[in-house]
C-alpha cells in the first residue's frame, strides 16, 4: 500500500511539474490586422483661398466667387470612390450656416453669412489621376447691404474620405 501511495505521489508531482514547466515556457501571441480602404484620397495642397473681393452695399446683386484645388486618389482598386465634406467654418451657426466674422471691428462681433458649394462632392475616379474640386461661394446682397464696414474672414476645413 505504501508503494502504491508513493507511486501516486511521484505521478502527481510529475504532472504538476509538467504543468508548471509548460506554463513557464508558454507565450501568448496577440494577432491583429487592419484592412485598409481600396481608396486613399488626399488633397494636393493643404490650403486654398476663396476671395469675394470688395462688396458694395449699394449693389443689388449677389456676389459669387470660385476657386479650385486638386486631389488624387490611390489604392489597390483601379477605381477610387471619394466623398468631400466641409465643417461649415469657425463661425458657423450649424449645418449650412457658414459665416465670416468682421476682423476689423470685432466688438461687438459682426458676421456675414455665405454659402459654399463643392463640385464634385463625391464620386468615383480612376486611381492616380489628378482631379479638380471647384469651390464656389456666394454672399447674398441682402446680407452685405446691411453689414458693418470692414474685413471679414472665416476658416473652413474640407475633408476628403477615404
Amino acid at each position: 500500500m505504501k508503494i502504491i501511495s508513493g507511486i501516486l505521489v511521484i505521478i502527481s508531482l510529475l504532472v504538476l511539474a509538467g504543468g508548471v514547466c509548460h506554463a513557464a515556457g508558454s507565450n501568448t501571441l496577440t494577432v491583429s490586422a487592419v484592412v485598409i480602404s481600396k481608396s486613399n484620397c488626399k488633397f494636393n495642397t493643404a490650403t486654398s483661398t476663396l476671395n469675394f473681393g470688395n462688396l458694395d452695399p449699394l449693389s443689388s446683386a449677389d456676389v459669387t466667387a470660385s476657386t479650385t484645388t486638386a486631389f488624387r486618389c490611390v489604392g489597390s482598386s483601379p477605381i477610387a470612390t471619394f466623398f468631400i465634406s466641409q465643417d461649415f467654418g469657425a463661425h458657423k451657426t450649424g449645418p449650412g450656416g457658414n459665416r465670416m466674422i468682421n476682423t476689423t471691428y470685432p466688438v461687438p462681433p459682426a458676421y456675414l453669412p455665405y454659402s459654399l458649394t463643392l463640385n464634385p462632392s463625391s464620386g468615383t475616379v480612376p486611381k492616380n489621376s489628378t482631379q479638380t474640386l471647384t469651390i464656389t461661394g456666394t454672399v447674398l446682397a441682402s446680407d452685405f447691404q446691411s453689414a458693418y464696414v470692414g474685413n471679414y474672414s472665416d476658416t473652413v476645413i474640407l475633408t476628403i474620405a477615404p
